[in-house]
């Protein structure tokens, strides 16, 4: 099932949970603006290489659209439609002034120089920057894009509307960038992990956990699981997979990574086929990679006691009613990775204001926002009879209905 089928069948499980009226429901669904642009650039050799960016700005009843850009070769209309819409519903579970957008162009940014990087994303920024702004739709680093991607378009967007360093979020620091945000996301996933164990009468230093992919989000994850005292038994990359039934080192293999680009080859652990890493014996599996990775062919085989999404959409409808009955507890992507959204808010709000926070700050308000978050979620459950999934989409859907309706959108 893709993305945005999966998407829309939760919304509607949600919208029949919570009794909404059927023009609030299409109200809701519908984008408020799709957008379609061609990139045609100079190549370094001379040749001209064209490319497809999209902009899906999804709804703005709660703040300015907010959500990454991507650069992959599987970037399309539907995918990129379906993370706009969780992106709406995770800025309000996180209870932060913002709606959902997603953004991405259709090109492999490995086969790409980075000065031919550097020009696709000056002409994306080109064709969109009457459509974004400050207070209308605030993109953010995603797959295949990062910080120097955000400070190409910051500088590009400031050519036409003078300087606006939060115009994007997940920039670097020099730039006016957040302290703990490259962190964020992975320390959203321990804070939610936190919250959801201390639930169950448990501790992080209690569990086993293995990670599916061993990128921003999953070496973060995985290192800070590490300093609270959880054993990491297995992580993953698109190398290979590493497993130590003790736990992993997973400072040493922060660092075999940075030296030779992915975990295969790491001497504190044992070589596995990636393939079966899902299926592993333990107690916390931590998918950080990319979607759909968990369907109805190999839910059963899942032995973890808890799933917590840290990539977007890893778990599709079919594979999350396999785990329910199966007693695997999952907590949703629209939640557990939502940190990284919140620090780029705390960003956002202080570009706006022109006082930026140290680190602690921006670490205690996270733990703040992803605790409260969790309490608000877990209420929906109890309100509605629901697992967290549901729960999560409740809660969003709930707060975006309710700030439309006060919006006038009848009017």
């Amino acid at each position: 099932m893709n993305a945005l089928a999966a998407t829309n069948r939760y919304f509607k499980q949600a919208v029949r949970l919570l009794g909404l009226d059927s023009k609030v429901e299409r109200s809701l669904l519908i984008p408020f603006r799709e957008i379609k642009v061609e990139c045609t650039i100079p190549r370094d050799d001379g040749s001209l290489a064209s490319f497809v960016g999209f902009r899906v700005q999804h709804d703005n009843a709660r703040g300015p659209m907010k959500g990454g850009i991507r650069y992959h070769p599987e970037v399309d209309p539907d995918e990129v439609n379906a993370l706009a819409q969780l992106m709406t519903w995770k800025t309000a579970i996180a209870n932060i002034p913002y709606g959902g957008a997603k953004g991405g162009i259709g090109c492999n940014p490995r086969e790409l120089s980075t000065s031919e990087l550097e020009r696709l994303t000056r002409v994306f920024t080109q064709k969109i920057h009457d459509l974004i702004g400050v207070h209308t739709d605030v993109p953010a680093p995603d797959m295949g894009t990062n910080p120097q991607t955000m400070a190409w378009i910051l500088d590009e967007y400031s050519k036409f509307h003078g300087y606006s360093p939060a115009i994007v979020t997940g920039k670097p620091v020099d730039l006016g960038g957040s302290l703990g945000r490259d962190a964020a996301t992975g320390r959203g996933v321990l804070y939610a992990t936190e919250a959801l164990l201390k639930d169950e009468g448990k501790a992080v230093s209690d569990q086993t956990y293995v990670i599916q992919g061993f990128g921003n989000v999953g070496s973060w994850t995985a290192r800070l699981l590490f300093e609270k005292g959880g054993k990491v038994k297995a992580v993953s990359d698109i190398t290979g997979a590493v497993v130590n039934s003790a736990g992993l080192d997973i400072p040493a293999l922060q660092k075999h990574v940075e030296k030779t680009g992915g975990v295969k080859g790491f001497a504190g652990g044992d070589a596995i086929d990636a393939s079966v890493i899902l299926f592993m014996e333990c107690d916390v599996l931590i998918p950080a990679a990319l979607g759909g990775v968990l369907n109805k062919e190999n839910a059963g085989e899942v032995k973890a006691k808890y799933v917590i999404e840290a990539a977007n959409h890893p778990t599709d409808p079919d594979a999350d009613e396999i785990l329910a009955k199966k007693g695997v507890i999952v907590l949703p992507d629209v939640y557990a990775n939502g940190g990284g959204v919140t620090v780029s808010y705390f960003e956002w709000v202080q570009n706006i204001q022109g006082f930026m926070w140290d680190e602690d700050k921006v670490n205690e308000e996270l733990k703040r926002y992803m605790e409260k978050a969790y309490r608000d979620l877990k209420d929906k459950c109890k309100t509605h009879e629901c697992n967290f999934r549901m729960g999560a989409f409740t809660l969003g859907i709930n707060r975006v209905a309710r700030a439309t309706l006060l919006r006038g959108w009848e009017a």
